[in-house]
């Protein structure tokens, strides 16, 4: 199921966005597209600020393309004006054919010379009610048109992202390793070739998101149990990893979403 905020720490403050599932045609190199669209009054701006998910994101806007590497830490950005975007979160299956070398891009992100796929995305983006759907089935024919075929191969990469963020995912690398049958360097040769991060890396950033939303969504869940459910060492370890990236403690967060 595609979870409409998850990653975003102050929802509230989204301007209009959508979280759309991926074609079947596509579901091997999209886990989902997200779109968001905003209209500020002139002289106001809109900072939205996200734990993204450690995956790239292939990203059409009104002037560009860009495909935007996995992040290490906290992503924000300032809205302003009058806009738009359509994202793919990518599956590990998408990025050869897209970045050989995803671990240049972590926390950075390069243009993409992709004429088709902008002109086909900002014309469905410019019509009427459905605008989100045809820009999507655009998305996703350049997609099927440019990027691998659900081989054993994409599978394969896809089973690692799945063992290390799907529903259940592992606490450890090591974990993640024995469900796979691969050893623990293989696991690492994997995530770094298809996503640009390390196995802990990756677990670490599904936790502090699911520690954000879990204090997001029950202001009253105790900190300390909450840290032993994720796989921390303790509640002081939840706290440094939450502060080192968010900036901002756990019961501090709590207290800014009251505001």
């Amino acid at each position: 199921m595609v979870n409409p905020t998850r990653g975003v720490l102050y929802p509230a403050r989204l301007p209009q966005f959508h979280r759309l599932p991926a074609p079947p045609e596509v579901r091997h190199l999209v886990a989902w597209f997200w779109i968001p669209e905003w209209d500020i009054e002139p002289g106001r701006s809109s900072r939205q600020e996200v734990v993204s998910y450690p995956a790239l994101n292939l990203v059409v806007e009104p002037d560009a393309v860009t495909l935007s590497g996995a992040t290490t830490r906290l992503f924000h950005r300032d809205l302003s004006g009058r806009g738009w975007a359509v994202g793919a979160l990518l599956r590990p299956a998408a990025v050869p054919a897209l970045e050989p070398d995803p671990a240049a891009l972590v926390d950075t992100a390069r243009a993409v010379a992709a004429p088709e796929l902008h002109d086909g995305v900002s014309a469905a983006m410019s019509t009427g009610e459905g605008h989100r759907e045809r820009a999507v089935a655009a998305f996703s024919r350049w997609l099927v048109a440019n990027a691998p075929a659900d081989d054993d191969d994409a599978r394969g990469a896809n089973a690692v992202f799945d063992a290390l963020f799907g529903d259940g995912a592992a606490l450890t690398p090591e974990e993640a390793a024995t469900r796979l049958a691969v050893s623990v360097r293989t696991l690492q040769r994997l995530t770094r070739r298809h996503v640009g991060l390390s196995p802990a890396a990756m677990i670490r950033r599904r936790r502090l998101q699911e520690a954000a939303q879990r204090v997001r969504d029950e202001p009253a869940v105790d900190l300390a149990s909450l840290a032993a459910e994720l796989g921390y060492a303790d509640h002081a370890h939840l706290t440094r990893d939450f502060r080192a990236v968010l900036g901002i403690a756990p019961r501090g967060y709590r207290s800014a979403l009251r505001e």
